[in-house]
């Protein structure tokens, strides 16, 4: 059934962050848009630990208020734990020893559009809820409990069908927003996700209540318990998150490769088997109270051979997603609904919802994820290269601006050039100092993977 005026300008498939920020940009900007939530929220969610680059997201959409008023904790900057041998690998570096603690702040680099020197730390089932109403404050129409079970494409304007109880319904739009993160809707119903064979991370983690968040510092090292932490484990490409939820609540999980998950048998035996190779780590840990059972998550790393099409586009996780060792999730969907918005308020403007309509808002997108891909494969190539390049005064700030999410406008940055030159210099040197560091994770990591 054709008609002339469709019911909605953008459906919106999702209320997570992407979808919540687009509905509220879109309603800001006087747009009839609708956002349909498969779950009632608040629901429990990971990715809890923010960039600074959503600091511009929360400012145009006048949520910075909101965020203070709920008090979610304050993110300053980020350290890096590693445990290991006494032995040096400085090869012209400072201070590469494998037992090290690396921090990084903020505040260190001024950020266009950022007036504050920190992001933020959240409980993702009340921060996620909170922005999905926000936008609904600005107008937009929000339906919770209603997943969308198809769409549409063939008649004049999209139409997305969905069940409420035993009654099928559908509405009408001009454009539609595939917001429904690692479900990833769009991308499953139009065979378009190719799934990352590099990343196979595995990921198990919970919360604790009266952890000691300083276990892993050592004496005379200054306390940043408000910091995000990155405990490295030794074993092969696999880590530790620390982000604190609340003044006495820790998120705790164990980051590793699915064949050292699958070979341990027992999820939770396996966490704690892999706590335990950092001993301090592990005895904190049992002093403090599990206030959630474990939670894991698979086989999330993916991408789409194209994000936008007729009629449509992707946003946030339904259109990418990589390894979250440096909190990227919920700054990419925040940004992406930020870059999105530009054109499709053009397409509204002109009535052209054609794939080309959307060009600049892939090309950005795919610039960003593409950076912050080849910046987690240098990482896991070569943990030790990072350490190096944050202690240095000629890279820190480089290093520290794709910390902060500034990962858009360059192709490449230059530093990550010099970083990727310096990894495939290690790997051609048998005789490098650091060779025998090399990760297996990422071999040939900077052929294109997709």
């Amino acid at each position: 059934m054709n008609q002339e005026q469709p019911d909605f300008d953008v459906a919106v498939i999702g209320g997570g962050p992407a979808g919540g920020a687009l509905a509220a940009y879109l309603a800001k900007a006087g747009k009839k848009v609708v956002v349909f939530e498969r779950e009632l929220f608040p629901r429990p969610h990971v990715g809890e630990s923010l960039v600074p680059s959503s600091t511009r997201v929360f400012r145009d959409l006048d949520f910075l208020p909101v965020m203070e008023r709920e008090k979610f904790p304050h993110k300053f900057g980020a350290v890096w734990t590693a445990t290991g041998s006494n032995q040096a690998y400085d090869h012209g570096w400072e201070g590469l020893e494998a037992d090290c603690v690396a921090d990084i702040r903020f505040e260190e680099r001024e950020q266009a559009g950022v007036n504050q020197n920190y992001t933020y730390h959240v409980d993702r089932g009340r921060f996620d809820n909170l922005l999905l109403h926000h936008a609904q404050s600005l107008g937009a129409t929000v339906v919770e409990g209603v997943g969308i079970r198809d769409v549409d494409f063939s008649e004049t304007f999209p139409r997305l069908k969905f069940s409420v109880g035993p009654v099928e319904s559908s509405v009408s739009c001009r454009i539609v927003a595939d917001a429904s993160g690692r479900k990833t809707f769009l991308g499953n119903r139009l065979k378009l996700k190719v799934m990352d064979k590099v990343f196979d991370q595995y990921a198990i983690h919970t919360w604790f209540d009266n952890y000691d968040r300083l276990s892993t510092m050592k004496m005379g090292q200054q306390q940043k318990g408000d910091y995000i932490y990155v405990h490295f484990l030794p074993i092969t490409n696999s880590w530790v998150w620390q982000i604190p939820i609340t003044d006495s609540i820790t998120s705790i999980g164990v980051v590793t490769q699915k064949k050292n998950f699958k070979a341990a048998g027992d999820r939770e035996q396996f966490f704690w088997d892999s706590v335990a190779s950092r001993p301090e780590l592990f005895e904190a840990l049992k002093k403090a109270d599990q206030i959630r059972p474990f939670t894991e998550e698979g086989d999330y790393s993916y991408a789409m051979n194209q994000i936008t099409g007729d009629n449509w586009l992707m946003v946030g996780d339904a259109g990418r997603f990589v390894d979250p060792i440096f909190s990227t999730g919920v700054s990419i969907a925040l940004n992406s609904a930020r870059f999105a918005v530009k054109d499709i308020l053009k397409a509204l403007e002109t009535g052209n919802y054609k794939k080309e309509s959307f060009a600049e808002y892939e090309a950005t997108l795919r610039r960003g994820t593409r950076n912050w891909y080849n910046f987690i494969s240098v990482y896991y190539r070569l943990n030790v290269l990072f350490t190096a390049f944050i202690r240095d005064p000629r890279y820190r700030l480089d290093v520290l601006k794709l910390l902060q999410g500034d990962v858009y406008e360059e192709q490449e940055p230059p530093v990550l050039t010099k970083m990727r030159e310096i990894v495939e210099t290690v790997e051609n040197t048998p005789t490098h100092v650091w060779h025998n560091l090399l990760g297996d994770l990422t071999h040939n990591a900077f052929s294109p993977t997709f």
